[in-house]
């Protein structure tokens, strides 16, 4: 055990995203500081947090005093690096709004509730070949596969080479323990594995999100009508590859925990599907992927008799505020009947996540298929692993026997 990990849990009043034994179980230290220290800082690390529903969700909505403009993610915002255009995540108004009008047709309900069968099929593909052989990963046999199937769909990319696109973002994503993201030091890079379905799409015009962003036209921030230049279209892909994969591979993955961990709500379930959905939400509270956004704080602010300067970062601890027992009573239990009004998972205010309904839908349809198969199984955590990354929360690969 490092020594960085013996100190966070000697003392629980404290917070890194860099320590993955800490991030292992940062419930602990979450519940500690939102109750002794709501305004948190940390010395080695330079930053501020917030961990509060009420402070985490007025900061969110706050995009003049806490800017996305710089990135997302402590170092990146530390480093001051260059945003690529299109990375709409770390953009403000007006641009920010621009760009999201763009990708908001393509979550539209409507396109969204299309691809109901198309998932179930995608989800009986993986889950048919595991019946009666006692074991399935819930990631690496549905988690990592689905998601990518259909953002590979919806973006038109073939479906042997989305395995490559779906590693290239888990890859930009993942830390050493003690250690920032690469991006911060070698900067953020496009997915340049793109350039080729572009040319080849720009020829082969089809009814996917890639065709209609090389056509789409519209008024930039200059006020000049226009279309998506190559390296804005890069990102957009880029984002919308990564993020469009990468919650519901998380969600999955903690489907099999925590339902493994609560065998009675699990039952539940597995007997009354109509409770699928309300789960799916109460998961999402209980262990958000993303567990922490960042901010740029762009004026002196105050919170709890203490000056936040200008300049500063400002982590919003989406997980610490998810289980605020000021919003959600008892908030550390799971419980499938709760009544949530609104958690944080997918942030809110100008952020709040554009795929969130699909997003929902594969996590439904994911769990209606695995139930219908596998009503009963026990997760071997001895076998599992942890993804290295401060960014995200979740599983590599978690087995499971039933």
């Amino acid at each position: 055990m490092t020594s960085t990990a013996s100190q966070s849990i000697a003392n629980p009043v404290k917070y890194d995203p860099y320590d993955l034994v800490l991030n292992a179980d940062p419930y602990p230290a979450f519940s500690a500081i939102r109750e002794e220290q709501p305004l948190y800082y940390n010395a080695d690390h330079d930053f501020y947090a917030l961990s509060r529903y009420a402070d985490v969700n007025a900061a969110l909505v706050d995009f003049k005093t806490f800017s996305s403009a710089r990135g997302a993610i402590i170092e990146l915002i530390k480093a001051n690096i260059p945003i690529p255009p299109g990375v709409v995540i770390f953009e403000d108004p007006p641009i920010h709004d621009i760009h999201r009008k763009l990708l908001s047709r393509m979550f539209t309900p409507k396109k969204v509730l299309g691809l109901e069968d198309q998932i179930r099929e995608y989800c009986a593909a993986c889950l048919d070949p595991l019946v009666g052989t006692g074991n399935f990963d819930f990631v690496k046999d549905l988690g990592s596969q689905m998601p990518m199937k259909v953002i590979g769909m919806l973006l038109g990319i073939p479906e042997e080479d989305q395995s490559i696109i779906r590693d290239f973002a888990n890859d930009q994503m993942r830390t050493e323990d003690g250690k920032p993201m690469k991006a911060a030091e070698e900067g953020m890079t496009t997915a340049d594995n793109f350039e080729a379905y572009i040319d080849w799409r720009a020829e082969h015009p089809s009814d996917d999100i890639m065709t209609e962003l090389l056509n789409v036209e519209f008024k930039d921030e200059e006020g000049v009508v226009r279309r998506l230049r190559r390296e804005e279209l890069l990102t957009y892909l880029n984002v919308v590859a990564g993020a469009g994969a990468e919650t519901t591979t998380r969600l999955i993955g903690w489907a099999g925990k925590v339902l493994a961990e609560h065998p009675d709500q699990r039952r539940e379930l597995a007997q009354d599907p109509s409770l699928i959905p309300n789960a799916i939400e109460e998961l999402l509270r209980f262990e958000p992927p993303a567990p922490h956004v960042a901010r740029y704080v762009t004026r002196d602010v105050e919170y709890y008799g203490q000056t936040v300067p200008e300049g500063s970062v400002m982590l919003l601890l989406l997980a610490a505020a998810n289980r605020d027992s000021r919003e959600f009573p008892d908030g550390d239990s799971f419980d499938i009947h709760r009544n949530i009004k609104a958690h944080l998972t997918f942030s809110a205010g100008r952020h709040l996540c554009l795929g969130m309904a699909l997003a929902r839908l594969e996590g439904r349809i994911a769990l209606e298929e695995i139930l219908k198969r596998f009503p009963e199984w026990e997760v071997d955590l001895a076998n599992a692993a942890l993804s290295p990354t401060s960014t995200v929360r979740g599983w590599d690969t978690l087995p499971a026997t039933f």
